[in-house]
């Protein structure tokens, strides 16, 4: 349960620190909260890929 908790938390600080084009990061919060399980796995198949540059 950890675990799943931790790749969760991981995923919500990985949005937030990435910039994303348009509205994309609001739509992937709400993707991850809405969505827990499901979200985090689409955003890491999915997601990663649209993130654009890191923000310090």
């Amino acid at each position: 349960m950890l675990i799943v908790l931790g790749i969760y938390i991981y995923s919500l600080v990985d949005i937030l620190r990435h910039e994303f084009r348009g509205n994309n990061k609001i739509v992937w919060i709400i993707v991850v909260l809405m969505l827990p399980i499901l979200g985090v796995f689409l955003y890491f198949l999915l997601g990663k890929k649209q993130q654009s540059a890191r923000v310090l």
